[in-house]
């Protein structure tokens, strides 16, 4: 009976052991591997496939950081990186890998968003395909009208936008100079608005003021919220209210046939010391109510 136990082999509990000490070593360094992995970036030089770069992340206490004391974005606070070359002395392909993990170095100025290039942007510290994906979408169509709205980039980090926020300038839209085209781009404007836009400031002889938009029929108060933000007036040519023929005054928004006459009138029976609008208003010329946006009006004095 002895001889045939020595001739079964390892008994059951052995192979049982056998199999658990080779798990908790299989166990073990799979740890070591996933706890390496956190520090170290293994990196491939595609030119130099037998070489191999390990960038191995550390402490920014052991290494220091830059003059200005930053840290490079794509290692997380505290952390620096350092390169280390592996199986093959390849002093260029390490030097490229080292300026790839390099911190990056940016800059802040003055800049608009919808205009910038993509140089510019790699300046105030956006990597070339970050900028590329900001001119992609600027080329579909997309518009930063608000600084806002460049916050709502995906490739703008919230700790980016705070850095770049007081340097974005985003030029308003002159709505004395802008095309139907540009105001269609506003938000709440469609081709309808935009053409009305246009033809209402001939009539006026160009906007003296923001909220004379609102006398566009429809042209509400939210409307009007919604862009006022976004545009400006920039000065039109004074309105000769005072030299004008009867013809071309009646064709003002706040001047109809009627007053046109009576202006003409005014004129011809009073000095002109006494040329004003009000003065107009008080002789029953204009109405209150038109007298009050005349007067807002930028009118050439009286000559």
């Amino acid at each position: 009976m002895a001889q045939q136990t020595e001739g079964k082999g390892p008994s059951t509990s052995f192979i049982i052991g056998a199999i658990a000490l080779a798990f908790l070593i299989t166990g073990y360094q799979t740890a070591l591997f996933v706890h390496r992995a956190a520090t170290l970036d293994i990196v491939a030089h595609a030119d130099r496939p037998d070489t191999v770069y390990i960038i191995e992340r550390i402490p920014a206490s052991e290494t220091g950081t830059d003059p200005e004391g930053r840290v490079p974005a794509s290692s997380g606070p505290g952390v620096s990186r350092r390169t280390v070359r592996r199986n093959a002395p390849h002093a260029p392909a390490a030097q490229a890998v080292r300026e790839q993990y390099a911190a990056r170095r940016y800059e802040s100025f003055p800049f608009d968003p919808n205009t910038i290039s993509l140089e510019d942007l790699q300046r105030l510290g956006f990597s070339l395909r970050q900028a590329q994906a900001i001119d992609r979408y600027r080329s579909s169509g997309g518009r930063f009208r608000r600084k806002e709205d460049f916050a709502k980039s995906y490739v703008v980090e919230d700790s980016v936008y705070q850095r770049l926020a007081p340097y974005i300038e985003i030029p308003r839209l002159d709505i004395n100079q802008a095309d139907s085209a540009a105001f269609d781009a506003l938000p709440g404007i469609g081709p309808y608005y935009a053409s009305r836009i246009v033809s209402y400031r001939k009539e006026l002889h160009g906007y003296s003021y923001k909220e004379q938009l609102m006398d566009i029929r429809g042209f509400d108060r939210a409307k009007y919220d919604g862009l006022q933000d976004l545009i400006s007036v920039g000065q039109p040519e004074p309105y000769r209210i005072w030299t004008l023929p009867e013809d071309s005054l009646k064709l003002h928004p706040y001047i109809d046939k009627y007053a046109a006459h009576g202006i003409i009138l005014f004129r011809d029976n009073n000095p002109r010391d006494r040329w004003t609008v009000e003065a107009l208003a008080s002789a029953g010329v204009l109405t209150a109510e038109n007298a009050g946006r005349l007067v807002r009006c930028r009118l050439a004095p009286p000559e």
